[in-house]
C-alpha cells in the first residue's frame, strides 16, 4: 500500500503542472485573502466509558477554536493554513488513575499515569485508597490540549480545468503525535460541469502510551503486590473479603500481560471522487475511499474485564454489590488487561451527495454513506439539510442525520469478553448502535463587507446548534460558530 501511495504522489505531481499555454486571460483563483475563525463547544454524557471497561461516566467537554487563512500567492496558486486546538476535560479519561478521586495520591509515587516509574521502589499511596468508574478523578489525564496545524498548497492551470494540491500536517496531545502528507489532483470537463478527483494521504503516528495505574504499577513492582503502589493497600475479592496478597487467590492481570511494543500507527488512504451538474438545479457527487491502517490500533488507556476470571477490588467493600450503579462512589475493580485489537485494519467508505435547488428560497442537500471494514463493522449514514433563505442576508438551515452501525468482531460489554480470546475491547464506539442528530443553524451574509476590522471586511457569520443521541445512552450537544473575513 505504501508503494502505491508513493507512485500516486509522483503521478499527481507530474500531471499537476501541465497547463494550457494558449489561454490569454484568466481570472484569479482567489481574489483576496480570506480568514475564517471557527469555534465549537461540545458536551457529552453517558454510562459506557471505555477507560473503565465499558461502564462508568462518559462526561466530557471540549472547546475547539480554529483559524483558517487562505492566501492567493498569484493568479493560480493558493496557500491555506489551518491551525486549531482542542481543549477538553474528560471524566472517563481521568480514571486512568481512579485513585486520585479520594485525594489519597498525595503520598504516592506513581500518580502520573505514565510508563516511567520507580521500578517498584518506595511506598504506596497513604491514607484510604478509593475510586469509582462513576466519579471523575483528579489525575493528570483528566484534561489535555490537542493541537493541529495543516498547510495546503493548490495550483490551478491557466484554463482552470486542472487543480493540483499538496498538504502537510502535524498534530499532538499528551499521549499521541501525528504527522501527515497528502497530494491530489482534480480534472474539470464538459465546461466545468464534470469533475473527477484523486487524492492520497499518509499519516505517521506515534503513541506515547499511558496505562491504567494498577496494570502499569504491577509491572513496575515486579508483580509484587506488597511493593510500590500496592504497598499497604488491601485487595478485596467479590465477597468483600481481604485477600492474601502472597497467595494464589488474589488479583493479577491476565497471564502473559505486557505493555505495547509497537508504538506506531500508520494510515494510508486513497480517495476517488466524481461530481456532475445534472441540470441548472441539480448536482450529484460520488466518492470512494480505501484506507489501510497498520500498527498499534488499540488504545492502551482502555481496560478490559473478562467474564471467566474472578473480580478483585480496591476501596469500600460495602459498595461492591452496587459496582455497576452510579451509587457506587468508593470502590474500583482492578483490570484484567488493556484493549487488544489486530495490528491492521482495512476500511472502505462509499458515499454520494445530491443537492437540489428548489427555488430562490429553498434548497436540499442530501448525503448517504455506506462503510465496511475487515473487523466486521458495517455502517450507514444518511443526512438532510434544508437551507431556507429568509432574505438576501439571512439563511436558516435545519438538518437531520441518521447513523447506524454493527459491532466489530472483537467487541463485548463489561465482563463479557473471555480471556481465551486473542483480541477484545469494551469500547462502545465499536459496538452496535443507532444515532440521531438534529440541528439548526443560521447564516448572516454581508456581500458588501460593511463591517471592518482593520483591513478585513466581515463576509459572513454562521451559528449552529446540534443535539446527538445514541441508542447506548450517550448524548451530546454541540454549539458552533464561524466568522469569515475578506481582505479589502
Amino acid at each position: 500500500m505504501h508503494k502505491i501511495v508513493v507512485i500516486l504522489f509522483l503521478l499527481v505531481g507530474a500531471l499537476g503542472f501541465s497547463q494550457d499555454s494558449d489561454t490569454t486571460y484568466k481570472k484569479r483563483v482567489l481574489e483576496s485573502t480570506e480568514i475564517d475563525f471557527l469555534t465549537s463547544y461540545y458536551s457529552q454524557d453517558g454510562a459506557n466509558a471505555a477507560v473503565t471497561g465499558g461502564i462508568g461516566t462518559e462526561e466530557l467537554t471540549d472547546f475547539t477554536p480554529t483559524i483558517i487563512i487562505s492566501m492567493p500567492l498569484n493568479d493560480d496558486d493558493v496557500l491555506t493554513i489551518d491551525a486549531g486546538i482542542s481543549a477538553y476535560t474528560s471524566a472517563s479519561s481521568s480514571n486512568l488513575d481512579p485513585f486520585d478521586a479520594s485525594g489519597a495520591s498525595g503520598g504516592g509515587d506513581d500518580d502520573d499515569d505514565d510508563d516511567e516509574g520507580d521500578e517498584g521502589g518506595g511506598g504506596g499511596y497513604t491514607g484510604p485508597v478509593e475510586g469509582s468508574p462513576w466519579v471523575a478523578s483528579t489525575g493528570a489525564s483528566a484534561k489535555d490540549v490537542w493541537g493541529n496545524v495543516t498547510v495546503n498548497y493548490s495550483h490551478s492551470s491557466d484554463d482552470r480545468n486542472k487543480v493540483w494540491s499538496a498538504n502537510a500536517s502535524v498534530s499532538g496531545e499528551y499521549d499521541y503525535f501525528s504527522v501527515g502528507v497528502g497530494a491530489g489532483h482534480a480534472w474539470l470537463f464538459n465546461e466545468k460541469n464534470t469533475e473527477i478527483g484523486i487524492k492520497g494521504q499518509v499519516f505517521l503516528d506515534t503513541w506515547n502510551p499511558h496505562y491504567p495505574t494498577e496494570l502499569d504499577s504491577y509491572l513496575e513492582a515486579g508483580s509484587n503486590l506488597n511493593n510500590g503502589f500496592f504497598q499497604g493497600i488491601d485487595i478485596l475479592n467479590q465477597d468483600g473479603d481481604i485477600t492474601n496478597k502472597n497467595g494464589n487467590a488474589t488479583w493479577s492481570p491476565i497471564e502473559g500481560f505486557g505493555l505495547i511494543n509497537d508504538k506506531s500507527r500508520n494510515t494510508y488512504s486513497l480517495s476517488l471522487s466524481f461530481s456532475q451538474i445534472l441540470t441548472k438545479n441539480a448536482q450529484v457527487s460520488i466518492f470512494l475511499d480505501v484506507i489501510q491502517q497498520q500498527g498499534w490500533l488499540a488504545n492502551p488507556m482502555q481496560r478490559v474485564y473478562f467474564g471467566d476470571r474472578d473480580n478483585y477490588y480496591v476501596g469500600n467493600a460495602e459498595s461492591i454489590p452496587n459496582y455497576t450503579s452510579t451509587s457506587n462512589t468508593n470502590v474500583f475493580q482492578l483490570a484484567d488487561d488493556i484493549e487488544r485489537l489486530p495490528d491492521t485494519r482495512f476500511k472502505t467508505p462509499i458515499g454520494a451527495r445530491f443537492n437540489y435547488y428548489v427555488n430562490e428560497t429553498i434548497s436540499l442537500r442530501t448525503y448517504y454513506r455506506y462503510y465496511f471494514d475487515d473487523w466486521g463493522m458495517t455502517s450507514h449514514t444518511a443526512s438532510l439539510e434544508v437551507p431556507i433563505k429568509l432574505s438576501d442576508q439571512f439563511t436558516i438551515y435545519p438538518s437531520y442525520r441518521y447513523y447506524t452501525q454493527t459491532a466489530i468482531d472483537y467487541f463485548a460489554p463489561y465482563e463479557e469478553n473471555l480471556s481465551t480470546q486473542e483480541f477484545y475491547t469494551s469500547d462502545f464506539d465499536l459496538s452496535a448502535f443507532d444515532a440521531h442528530q438534529y440541528g439548526i443553524g443560521i447564516r448572516y451574509t454581508d456581500i458588501f463587507t460593511k463591517l471592518k476590522i482593520f483591513k478585513f471586511g466581515l463576509k459572513s457569520i454562521d451559528l449552529r446548534f446540534q443535539q446527538y443521541d445514541r441508542s447506548t445512552g450517550l448524548n451530546a450537544s454541540i454549539i458552533s460558530g464561524g466568522f469569515k473575513f475578506i481582505l479589502d
